[in-house]
């Protein structure tokens, strides 16, 4: 397997049309050993090439790097319990049929809550929309199904700023970001990182195509910073938090999380009711079901997608992982190619790295 196997894949789809571009890289938890980047980082209005520093809206991977990341300090601080029910914190939420959900119900989408809604066209505030998610029916009872919910990460990212008592993007950048030197990982990006930016989708609601501003349009009703998105990263950065993980919460003398906290956050919450698996925040890789980790990673694999095209996917028995950011929604978000792209992807990652000898790794 030669190196340049993952650069011709992604290029090659790159060349179908199938994405705009791709930054990638993958590694061990002793670093990276491949990285990369091919095509472009906007089409239009005008061509700009895709670069290895390139700022991507991670979407909905936002749920476990962030909010998932957030909780578990508020836990390990001894500020919140997984299994409090949210009407403790968001009063909104007593007298109605989402009273008594548990965070850890959200953290595992076993709250009934609906998958999504448009929020953001009927309100124009953080209160409003979680007063909005306060009324919206639940789909099912809660604890019977796992169901994808943005709306619940939503309510959790108001969790951790009434518990934090603050912003959870301050809480993220003093107590993650920052130790981990994950300088270019923040929710509403300033000026210069906006400049760095993969485009996304043209937005009608908006009237321009977005870079640098978060896709999802109920995150940027709430002001940009959301629990279900609004986090922009690159690859570099990513793959500091994936080491981090892969060397159970801590990384050159930086302690993040204990070891305790990393398996309890990645282990399986729900296979032994349900056929979707799910940890806090992140998917587990099931057991003959299709996933985007591709065919060859491990039942421990863990990971997520973004809907803007982006990836994270880690895996503790193999000891690695493999991250890939795409912009493929600036080709309109009916484009679905990468969905067939990342197991592939994933494949030709786990193929390398454990064909090569990866022990001289800088």
């Amino acid at each position: 397997m030669e190196e340049s196997s993952i650069r011709e894949l992604l290029a090659r789809s790159v060349d179908k049309g199938e994405i705009p571009g791709a930054v990638w890289a993958c590694g061990t938890g002793d670093g990276i050993v491949e990285k990369g980047a091919v095509g472009f980082r906007m089409i239009r209005p005008e061509k700009k090439s895709m670069e290895m520093g390139t700022l991507f809206d991670l979407a909905s991977v936002t749920k476990c790097v962030a909010t998932t990341s957030a909780i578990m300090i508020l836990v390990e601080e001894g500020e919140l319990l997984l299994d409090d029910e949210i009407e403790r914190f968001i009063p909104e939420f007593c007298g109605t049929d989402k009273e008594g959900i548990t965070i850890r119900e959200l953290l595992t989408h076993t709250s009934g809550m609906a998958a999504w809604t448009d929020l953001y066209m009927h309100a124009s505030s953080p209160n409003e929309i979680i007063k909005a998610i306060s009324k919206f029916p639940l789909e099912y009872k809660t604890g019977t199904a796992v169901v994808y919910s943005c709306l619940g990460f939503i309510v959790l990212g108001r969790i951790v700023e009434k518990v934090a008592g603050e912003p959870m993007d301050l809480l993220l950048a003093t107590k993650v970001f920052d130790p981990l030197g994950m300088d270019n990982t923040c929710f509403n990006p300033p000026h210069d990182l906006r400049e760095k930016a993969a485009a996304t989708e043209y937005c009608k609601w908006r009237g321009r195509i977005l870079a640098g501003e978060v896709h999802d349009e109920n995150a940027w009703a709430m002001g940009g910073v959301s629990g279900n998105a609004g986090l922009f990263s690159q690859v570099e950065d990513l793959s500091v938090f994936a080491e981090m993980l892969l060397n159970k919460g801590k990384l050159r003398g930086v302690s993040i999380f204990s070891p305790e906290a990393v398996e309890t956050m990645t282990s399986d919450h729900t296979n032994a009711r349900f056929s979707d698996r799910r940890g806090l925040g992140w998917l587990i890789r099931g057991s003959g079901v299709k996933s985007s980790s591709g065919d060859l990673m491990s039942q421990k694999a863990f990971g997520h997608t973004g809907f803007t095209g982006t990836s994270i996917w880690i895996d503790p028995e193999l000891d690695i992982f493999a991250i890939l950011l795409t912009n493929r929604v600036h080709l309109g978000r009916d484009n679905n190619a990468p969905i067939r792209l990342r197991p592939r992807f994933h494949n030709t990652v786990v193929s390398l790295l454990l064909s090569r000898d990866v022990s001289q790794i800088p």
